[in-house]
């Protein structure tokens, strides 16, 4: 009789009675299609001869799948932590196979064909993804949204943020070596999960691939657990979290230089383009957009630095040798150099006012000291601090080994 177990998340545990694969579905009131997907996978495990299990990862389900499952010959874990990530991960610290591949278990994907994802695992591949658009996708499986705006846009970005060879993020269909994912340490306890198991494994360089994939109209009479905005923002937030060169780096450097370009060339008069006056204002939103650029590039370093600290991302040697050169001595000498024009333009513009006799000064000559001698204190001060910052990062704990 299959047993019935709360399985303790614990990642140093190790799988009793090892087998080859474990076919692993995340259930939370499956009732109506549960029994034919384990159908499925048990008759794949016999004709094909691979020696393993089919696991429930249980989400608290109330319909009874817990008593399906076990009849159907299945092994069932409950999971208490709530999330379609953390059933996930509890069935994959549970699963007794060297492989895993996971799927639905709304009879969306088919159990009784997985031997394409078991050559390559054999091959060597740490992570094996099944491609929708490669394989088809039948009529009423997928939501227009999701087809044509959600996967695609979001499977483009993770392709451009962390240059993943994946062509569909999203895939609930997937095999991989059970002991390289527990190394990537996974989170998520919600939808993104699918997203941090392929943002992690690409940027951790285990060898991923893909097999064509056909996804069916699921089978339950329910609606999905899915919810296509709120999940859909998820697997973007995760997406750009994990991307501080997306989220910091580039929009930082874009509005440094166009601001500093703006700047200069504001700075000597007031410049008219197709009869549009540009002048001080401008000149005071160009400053203003260094400010927050330069900002945005130094919390690019942070975010990085502390990603390989914690384990995040691997050591970047380069990024490393680099910042290196950027110590506390450098940053507070950078910040007295800026903070010395900064002030050395409020002291022209001083001297400027006391002509008149600090009576009125015509703004539009006075800005143009002003603004670029508050930018520049500002960065004086942005720098001093965020070497300081820096340095923080780089102490080293006794209670770890970092990374850097």
């Amino acid at each position: 009789m299959p047993d019935t177990v709360i399985q303790p998340l614990n990642l140093t545990d190790a799988p009793v009675d090892p087998c080859e694969l474990t076919v692993l579905m995340p259930c939370l009131n499956e009732a109506e299609t549960l029994a034919i997907c384990i159908a499925k996978a048990v008759s794949y495990l016999k004709r094909s001869g691979v020696q393993g299990e089919v696991l429930i990862a249980d989400n608290g389900s109330t319909d009874g799948s817990q008593a399906i499952a076990a009849a159907a010959g299945a092994r069932v874990v409950a999971i208490a932590g709530k999330g379609y990530g953390s059933a996930l991960l509890g069935g994959i610290r549970a699963a007794r196979g060297r492989y895993i591949i996971m799927g639905d278990s709304d009879d969306s994907y088919d159990f009784s064909d997985l031997g394409a994802f078991v050559d390559q695992l054999r091959e060597g591949h740490a992570l094996v993804m099944g491609n929708r658009f490669k394989g088809g996708i039948k009529p009423g499986a997928m939501p227009p949204l999701h087809r044509y705006i959600g996967n695609p846009v979001l499977t483009t970005i993770g392709r451009l943020f962390f240059r993943s060879p994946c062509g569909d993020f999203h895939c609930g269909l997937r095999g991989f070596e059970r002991a390289a994912i527990l190394d990537l340490d996974l989170q998520a306890p919600g939808m993104e999960f699918a997203s941090e198991m392929v943002v992690k494994a690409t940027i951790h360089r285990l060898k991923i691939t893909e097999v064509p994939t056909t996804l069916s109209p699921d089978g339950r009479s329910r609606p999905p657990h899915l919810r296509s905005w709120r999940d859909g923002w998820r697997h973007l937030r995760f997406l750009l979290l994990f991307s501080p060169r997306w989220l910091f780096l580039y929009p930082g450097l874009g509005l440094m230089a166009s601001g500093a370009i703006l700047m200069l060339w504001l700075l000597p008069a007031p410049r008219t383009v197709g009869g549009l006056t540009l002048d001080i204002h401008t000149l005071f939103y160009a400053s203003l957009a260094v400010v927050v650029g330069f900002h945005s590039a130094l919390f690019y370093v942070f975010a990085r630095l502390y990603g390989m600290r914690e384990g995040l991302a691997p050591p970047d040697e380069r990024f490393l040798r680099m910042t290196g050169a950027l110590t506390l001595e450098a940053g507070l000498l950078a910040g007295l150099a800026l903070l010395l024009v900064g002030v050395g333009l409020a002291v022209f513009a001083l001297s400027a006012w006391n002509r008149t006799s600090f009576g009125i000064l015509p703004p539009e000559y006075a800005m143009r000291l002003v603004i670029p001698s508050g930018t520049c204190i500002l960065l004086a001060f942005q720098t001093a601090y965020g070497a300081f910052f820096l340095s923080v990062l780089g102490i080293r704990s006794g209670k770890r080994a970092p990374l850097i």
